[in-house]
C-alpha cells in the first residue's frame, strides 16, 4: 500500500484550533471570519484554553510554553505563536499528517 503524506499548512493548523472550540467549546463558527477575533471574544476559561492547547500538544508531540500568554492575543496571533512553537519542535518545518499522527499516538 503506498503511503501519503502531505505537510500541514498555517490554514490547517488555524482549521484544527477553530474546529477544536467549535466542537468541544461550543463557540460558534461564524466568530471565526473576524480577523480581528480576539481570544478573549471566544469567552474561553483557563481549562478550555488548557484543554484545547492539550489539543496541539498531542497532535505534534511537544508541550506549549505559557498557555495562559494566549489570553491576550487575537485568534490569528495565537495560532502564528503556536506556529513558532510547532516549527521549533520539527526542524523548522510545519509536520507533515502522518507524523503528526505518530506523534500523537506515541502520546
Amino acid at each position: 500500500m503506498l503511503r501519503t503524506s502531505f505537510r500541514i499548512t498555517t490554514y490547517m493548523l488555524h482549521n484544527i484550533i477553530k474546529e477544536y472550540l467549535v466542537s468541544n467549546a461550543s463557540i460558534d463558527p461564524a466568530l471565526f471570519d473576524r480577523p480581528d477575533l480576539m481570544i478573549s471574544d471566544l469567552a474561553l476559561d483557563s481549562l478550555t484554553l488548557v484543554e484545547m492547547l492539550f489539543e496541539v500538544e498531542d497532535r505534534f508531540g511537544f508541550q506549549v510554553a505559557d498557555p495562559m500568554r494566549f489570553r491576550t492575543m487575537s485568534f490569528n496571533e495565537m495560532v502564528a505563536a503556536i506556529e513558532v512553537e510547532v516549527r521549533a519542535h520539527h526542524n523548522g518545518e510545519l509536520p507533515d499528517i502522518e507524523s503528526a499522527q505518530s506523534a500523537m499516538a506515541a502520546k
